[in-house]
């Protein structure tokens, strides 16, 4: 409502059939209530929407905490509605945020939970969307999605079985809407999807064509992924007059003709003229009333005994006015839908960006908080790493404080659409943060505890303590530091073996490094910069970085160890330097001689006069492109333009002109960095923003890490920070961004597939959000740009690509966060954010390989540790082990895997990473065997599920719909495996596994 106030392993248990489909309790759509035929249906929906945090923390709202800043209390909600449940089977209620669910089951009695079991099994209660939270859809990671999601289901199927499982998506406040997320729920088996906010152009045009509900292609790759999608008419609240909750000011229903102020005829009267003016905008005598908002219901005796009131006088006067009201769930109202017998119409597309008004595109939020999105991007990778090692310890595990829940419920609060969206207050966003950390912390105690196993040839002598470093980006790290010894262990969570380069900070100049082979491995060392021991402050003493190349095994590690020597002669010197003090330097005198930086497979040409990137040269097919690189910043409205009053905030993007500024006057200060594995540039735009460009020996791509703040705040101006890229490309006013770190969307600059748009703001209306990748291309040649958290990007003009890296503003954009995007960091005086892009130039047909490929290597990228030295350090341990016996196809991830119901159960997926016709090669059908493919553990058999594991593959039956194009694609196809286990994936499928496992 934010917009509207201001905004076992026993295969054949009781429990595996009970929790996978074959039960007699009258759930799902059996539970519904019957309609009429030749009447216009209104079907109620009693519903409470629970931010799993926002303006309070998700412990404060559960509790009813913190009520200064909004009256909000979860446990008092359901305390409410079950009684009112319970006595009368006539009622129902929907809830989703399992987050909250699962903290108010832990405190009941057996009793009450007896009692919500019998109300689940009777459809009174019906969980709907069932994920951990109700996720945000631009700024998550699908594998973060799957994850939340799962976790929810796994709370759901576990308590209840059956029919705790949902069978409608329900995203009604996120702020727009990806084509994978709806791919991802018709995976997971829904029927149906409802959400409430979309382009309120596009919903104006939807509603005169009678298109507000449809159904949606999630994918042109996969089969069984059209999803039915309905709008809500009036957002998520009650109409207008309806609103029965304590937070309303709606008058009750007063029916006593013997007490003053009666106005059941005219509550009547008002109901049918609303349900009218909704019918007419759909095609079915079918529509849905959300009876519910925020946090409401905490007095459900007031919602339940007005809407008894309501349903009862309606239905009195049915037979003339031809509308009849029922209690009921957007479950039942799929399943009338489903039944109408209509054809309906398709859409293919997505619903970004999202506008509220001419001049309010939710597209801000693509950006804001870019260090709280970074965090959960890196500690969505460390999960990952913190899920398999789980499963390799099984039964081994000793230390109670090494375990994974708590992180799996951390970053499933953290995916919620006020979360990783940094459209929070401060405080809640610092609680988001906090949970992270203390299950980081929990998940390397696991990682610890399961390296050592490894690594340990007696099961006896185990290695010393391993350490982990959080600050590596400012190059901060005791471990490294302050000895002159020590070892590094990386790894590799991927299927396949990789390499990469570990750069850490230390206080002496010359290094050994030795491999699990014994052999030597060549070494760089720098000194670190001024600028990071700017950001460093006082929090690290290194003064030198050392940085080498690691070759790491598939799902497995290789420990590497370092020794200080006493020779310098091979320490790299900066040339042309000019360190930083203070903000203090010196302007780089033109020399107009340019600068080169290459390695063998790419090269990047800097212009003698003003610094900046000049040209990218593809060494592989031989091709140039010019190519300008530089930040920019867009003035962010205050809202006090003759147009709107509409100010930029966490939400909105509103710069007061469509051009950015330069972040430089002429030339920028330069230095360079030369060296055998690493060339780099470094740039200083302003005393506050700078940028490294690196080309690594061996690598096709650039790395652009960027530095940014604080924002100065003095001028009273705020500011949106951008990096952009020019070029000559012939783009012809297309681009291409990602679909949560997935499928690529083709986005066309001024325009929408499903409307005439017309333009009211030409900056923020044409962005978009990037997770994970974007890029142009023309007939020849391709610019891709990957990061590592997500922000919102554009192509403002042809050959031309830009991210938003930070923000900071005056003013709220009032849509009910109540305060201004101002986040001040650590010393008050704003917030510096460090972050990476990985750009490479290359044609066309080459670029699909490389940016899945580096994509998949980037989110999931090795996990370093480090431990002191000891003597014989390969005669006692294991240096280098893998958890694979052969290696998955390069076009196969493996997408999780994880500890599952006990130690003998583990959860499996595995992705084909491309899309149909997508690459030549890569886009074929591959088949990946179980039978012996692990090394801790073997598998003894196997049972596919669907994507969110709560519904064993052969027992899911979508509903199938008709449409204009045909036969709805909704059907799963069931591929039983044969005795090798073999697992066959088509053009990015996704199959997903309980595997029965026998630790060795």
């Amino acid at each position: 409502m934010k917009d509207v106030c201001i905004s076992k392993f026993v295969l054949f248990s009781i429990t595996a059939l009970v929790s996978f489909g074959l039960t007699n309790a009258d759930c799902g759509y059996k539970a519904c209530h019957e309609t009429k035929p030749d009447m216009i249906n209104v079907h109620l929906v009693p519903h409470t929407h629970d931010d799993v945090g926002w303006l309070k923390t998700v412990d404060q709202y559960f509790y009813g905490g913190n009520n200064s800043i909004q009256h909000a209390g979860v446990q008092y909600i359901l305390d409410s509605v079950i009684p009112q449940l319970r006595d009368d089977p006539n009622k129902r209620f929907i809830y989703v945020e399992i987050a909250f669910f699962y903290r108010w089951w832990r405190q009941q009695t057996k009793e009450m939970q007896d009692t919500v079991k019998m109300l689940v099994n009777e459809g009174r209660l019906e969980f709907i969307n069932g994920g951990w939270c109700m996720n945000d859809e631009a700024s998550t990671h699908y594998n973060a999605i799957i994850d939340q999601m799962t976790l929810g289901f796994q709370f759901l199927n576990d308590t209840f079985g059956e029919c705790g499982r949902p069978r409608v998506a329900w995203h009604i406040d996120p702020f727009g809407h990806s084509k994978e997320q709806a791919a991802l729920f018709a995976l997971m088996s829904f029927d149906g999807f409802f959400f409430a906010r979309l382009d309120y152009d596009d919903k104006k045009h939807r509603e005169d064509g009678k298109r507000m509900e449809e159904m949606w292609q999630g994918s042109t790759s996969l089969g069984g992924t059209d999803l039915f999608y309905g709008a809500l008419y009036h957002h998520y609240d009650a109409p207008e007059g309806f609103c029965f909750d304590l937070s309303c000011h709606d008058n009750p229903i007063q029916d006593d003709p013997n007490l003053f102020d009666m106005n059941v005829d005219q509550k009547v009267k008002d109901f049918h003229k609303f349900a009218v003016a909704q019918a007419s905008r759909f095609r079915t005598n079918h529509i849905i009333m959300t009876m519910g908002s925020d946090f409401q219901y905490e007095n459900a005796n007031e919602w339940y005994k007005n809407l008894d009131k309501l349903i009862k006088y309606v239905n009195e006067k049915e037979e003339e006015s031809n509308i009849h009201a029922l209690y009921s769930t957007p479950s039942c109202y799929v399943d009338a839908l489903n039944k109408a017998g209509i054809k309906w119409t398709t859409k293919s597309d997505d619903f970004f960006p999202y506008a509220s008004s001419p001049h309010s595109f939710w597209t801000g939020y693509f950006t804001s908080r870019p260090a709280i999105k970074g965090y959960v991007r890196e500690t969505n990778n460390f999960l990952q790493v913190c899920k398999q090692h789980d499963v390799f310890l099984g039964p081994q595990r000793k230390n109670k404080d090494a375990e994974s829940e708590t992180l799996k419920e951390a970053m499933g609060v953290a995916q919620h659409h006020d979360a990783v969206s940094g459209t929070e207050k401060q405080h809640v966003a610092d609680d988001y943060a906090k949970r992270l950390a203390i299950g980081i912390e929990k998940c390397q105690n696991l990682v610890g505890e399961s390296l050592s196993g490894m690594m340990s040839k007696d099961n006896t002598t185990m290695p010393p303590q391993t350490q982990f470093c959080h600050y590596l980006n400012i190059s901060v790290c005791a471990s490294t530091e302050k000895q002159q010894s020590f070892t590094v262990t990386a790894y590799n969570p991927l299927g396949r073996s990789t390499n990469a380069y570990i750069r850490v900070p230390v206080n002496s100049q010359q290094y050994t490094i030795t491999d699990a082979n014994g052999k030597s491995v060549p070494t760089q060392t720098m000194e670190v910069t001024a600028e990071t021991k700017r950001i460093r402050g006082n929090h690290g003493s290194a003064t030198h970085e050392l940085l080498f190349p690691v070759s790491i095994p598939a799902l497995g590690y290789a420990t590497y160890m370092v020794k200080a020597v006493s020779r310098s002669s091979l320490l790299v010197k900066s040339n042309d330097i000019r360190m930083l003090d203070n903000y203090q330097y010196t302007p780089r005198q033109p020399t107009n001689a340019d600068t080169t930086i290459k390695n063998e497979f790419i090269r990047l040409d800097f212009d003698g006069t003003t610094g900046l990137l000049k040209t990218m040269t593809d060494l592989v097919s031989g091709q140039a492109l010019p190519v300008s690189n530089s930040l920019y910043w867009y003035n962010s409205s205050c809202g006090n333009d003759r147009l709107s009053d509409q100010p930029s905030g966490a939400y909105i993007f509103r710069p007061n002109k469509s051009d950015p500024f330069p972040l430089f006057d002429k030339t920028v200060q330069m230095q360079v960095v030369q060296g055998d594995l690493v060339q780099e540039v470094h740039q200083q735009f302003t005393p506050w923003a700078s940028q490294v460009i690196r080309v690594f020996k061996g690598q096709r791509h650039a790395e652009f890490e960027w530095t940014v703040g604080p924002i100065p705040f003095k001028d009273g101006l705020g500011k949106e920070i951008i990096s952009r890229f020019d070029t000559d490309l012939a783009s012809n006013k297309t681009f291409y961004t990602d679909s949560n770190g997935r499928q690529m969307m083709q986005r066309v600059r001024d325009h929408r597939d499903t409307w005439n748009y017309n333009n009211t703001e030409p900056v923020a209306g044409n962005y978009y959000p990037v997770n994970s990748r974007m890029f142009i291309k023309d007939p020849k040649l391709q610019l891709t740009v990957l990061n590592d958290r997500s922000q919102g990007g554009s192509s403002m003009k042809d050959g031309s690509l830009e991210l938003m890296l930070h923000r900071r503003m005056f003013y709220d954009d009032r849509f009910g966060v109540g305060e201004p995007l101002n986040e001040t960091g650590q010393y008050g005086d704003g917030l510096i954010v460090r972050g990476k892009q990985y750009v490479f130039v290359a044609p066309p047909a080459d670029s699909v390989k490389l940016h899945r490929d580096l994509g998949e290597r980037l989110y999931m990228a090795p996990s370093v540790s480090f431990s002191a030295s000891v003597a014989d350090w390969s005669k006692k341990f294991n240096m280098k082990l893998t958890a694979l016996k052969r290696e998955l196809p390069g076009n196969i991830h493996l997408l999780t895997l994880e500890h599952w119901e006990n130690n003998n159960i583990a959860l499996l997926r595995l992705e084909h990473q491309y899309e149909k016709d997508e690459d030549p090669d890569m886009s074929k059908p591959v088949t990946v065997s179980l039978k012996d493919l692990f090394v801790p553990f073997e598998v003894d058999s196997v049972q596919e599920v669907n994507l969110g594991a709560n519904q064993y593959i052969q027992n899911v039956k979508r509903l199938h719909w008709d449409t204009v194009d045909g036969p709805s694609n909704t059907d799963v196809k069931v591929q039983p495996l044969n005795d090798n286990l073999d697992v066959e994936l088509q053009p990015f499928q996704i199959r997903t596994f309980k595997m029965y496992i026998k630790h060795r």
